[in-house]
């Protein structure tokens, strides 16, 4: 007999269908599944044998033959085997072999018929949504995450035994609560807070215009100045997530298996910060499987690259085209996997190998040759991207000894999110979020200037020798203070903060 059932696979972040089908014939006794598994597919028929013994169903003493259809379609994963042991149960008439067209099924067995969570479930029945699927059948333990999706029915079931009660209709089931991500956006935090930075004025101005644009920003100075410690700051007056950027950064999380135990949605931007030994893949992602990487992970969030100018300067450059682009194509021999990618880069590194060239309280001991070999590994191309340079200069003994705080973090989040509700009714249905996001074409209508402006920004371009891509830069960041300050225009003033944030334009000889 052959019996048929729902399920899906992830393709990337996005889930596509997959129907297993289920022939069972005469012959010797054993289980074949075909339609290019994995090695963690493969051995779903030694776990669906022991679920099926152990949960009170009969055995078949046939020959069994899984189809994974689309078959040219690689599957990977545990998460067939609650379809597959379903279908032997239809096949072997075990089950009643109707009302389950509507109806999707993933999840993980365990020997004893326990059902396991899976990665990947929030696309999944996103997918099945989009699709038509009515009703969706998950392991108990994706219950929180998969309560984020509406228009599909989804049940959440602990085992394999409630499953079959359930396709046959005995007992009763509830689908589990839709929730709205809004409603359970965590509280802030998770960084430092900005009233215990002493000093750096300056460079706690550009944070904040950092985040509420969503622009990259680059910080540059002498070791000890504060810079690590800035950017640890910055999770805490970042913008909050609409409930779209939340499924979004999820989508990844989930895929990637780091969904933080006990909660079902990333309600807080990702702050990410490899090390810089991490290597190329491990930021692009990849591997047998084609994993998201870290500039993935953090989509809609923050990658932080500490002492940018030690890490190898080929994998600096693969950050070119993500920044740009905002997504990451990850190719392989076995398949190739489209991923958001879209982030706001933070970086800090010193001027020279000892950290004191420029310093007015050190002497520099770095040669020429070790301060151009030093910052060699920051490509022109690179440099350009980043839309804020700011030095971050020693912090004086005064400063470090007052026992006043500084404008505390929560002060700042509320600008923040200001001027970034005004971005946000900007740029509706466009998805935009932010100002770094605009294209060529919203840079001319939403960053016009005017005559001063204009000549401001024509006497900086010939002074600094700017690129066509730092002068649309110099422009989103003008646009950003003027939301900041409240100005439906970009007035001069805007600009001439926006070109003071060109450190290394202005200071050319330097790099």
């Amino acid at each position: 007999m052959l019996a048929k059932i729902n399920s899906f696979g992830l393709r990337g972040i996005d889930g596509y269908a997959v129907s297993v089908e289920i022939d069972i014939n005469n012959g010797l006794p054993g289980m074949e599944i075909v339609g290019l598994p994995d090695a963690a597919t493969k051995e779903s028929k030694e776990r669906v044998r022991s679920a099926l013994k152990n949960s009170g169903f009969r055995l078949s003493p046939k020959r069994i033959t899984v189809n994974l259809a689309p078959a040219d379609t690689r599957k990977e994963g545990s998460s067939f085997d609650l379809p597959i042991a379903l279908g032997i149960l239809q096949a072997t008439e075990q089950l009643p072999a109707a009302g389950t067209a509507d109806t999707i099924f993933v999840g993980e067995l365990s020997l004893n018929g326990g059902l396991g969570r899976v990665n990947g479930i929030l696309p999944v029945i996103i997918a099945a949504a989009e699709r038509g699927f009515k009703r969706a059948v998950i392991p108990e333990g994706n219950a929180e995450e998969a309560s984020f999706v509406s228009g599909i029915a989804v049940y959440a079931l602990p085992d394999l035994r409630s499953v079959a009660e359930f396709v046959s209709g005995k007992g009763e089931f509830r689908p589990i609560v839709t929730k709205d991500p809004i409603s359970v956006a965590g509280t802030r935090g998770g960084g430092e807070d900005l009233k215990y930075v002493k000093g750096q004025y300056a460079a706690r101005r550009a944070l904040e215009i950092a985040a509420a644009g969503g622009h990259n920003i680059l910080m540059i100075g002498p070791p000890g100045g504060g810079k690590t410690m800035l950017a640890k700051c910055l999770p805490s007056i970042l913008p909050d997530m609409s409930a779209e950027e939340m499924l979004e950064t999820t989508k990844i999380h989930s895929v990637a298996g780091m969904l933080p135990e006990g909660e079902g949605i990333i309600s807080r931007r990702p702050f990410r910060s490899p090390h810089h030994t991490a290597s190329r893949i491990a930021l692009t992602g990849g591997g047998t499987s084609a994993r998201p990487g870290e500039i993935s992970l953090a989509h809609n969030g923050v990658l932080f690259l500490d002492e940018l100018p030690e890490y190898p300067r080929a994998t600096l450059e693969i950050l070119r085209q993500p920044i740009e682009d905002g997504r990451i194509t990850v190719s392989r021999a076995a398949r190739t996997v489209d991923y958001p990618a879209r982030f706001m880069l933070v970086a800090s590194m010193n001027p020279c190998p000892c950290g004191n060239y420029g310093s007015s309280s050190a002497e520099c001991t770095c040669t020429p040759a070790q301060i151009s070999k030093y910052l060699s590994k920051l490509s022109g191309p690179l440099l350009d991207r980043i839309d804020i340079h700011i030095e971050v200069g020693s912090v004086t003994y005064d400063e470090l000894s007052s026992s006043s705080d500084g404008e505390d973090s929560a002060t700042v989040a509320a600008r923040v999110n200001a001027a970034r509700r005004v971005q946000l009714e900007r740029f509706a249905g466009s998805g935009i979020h932010c100002n770094a996001q605009m294209s060529g074409a919203d840079v001319r209508e939403y960053c016009a200037t005017d005559g001063d402006s204009e000549r401001l920004l024509r006497s900086a371009f010939a002074k600094l020798g700017l690129s066509a891509r730092a002068y649309t830069r110099i422009l989103k960041v003008s646009r950003t203070i003027a939301d900041l300050d409240g100005s439906e225009r970009v007035l001069k003033k805007h600009v001439a903060e926006a070109v003071q944030y060109r450190s290394l334009d202005r200071n050319r000889g330097i790099l």
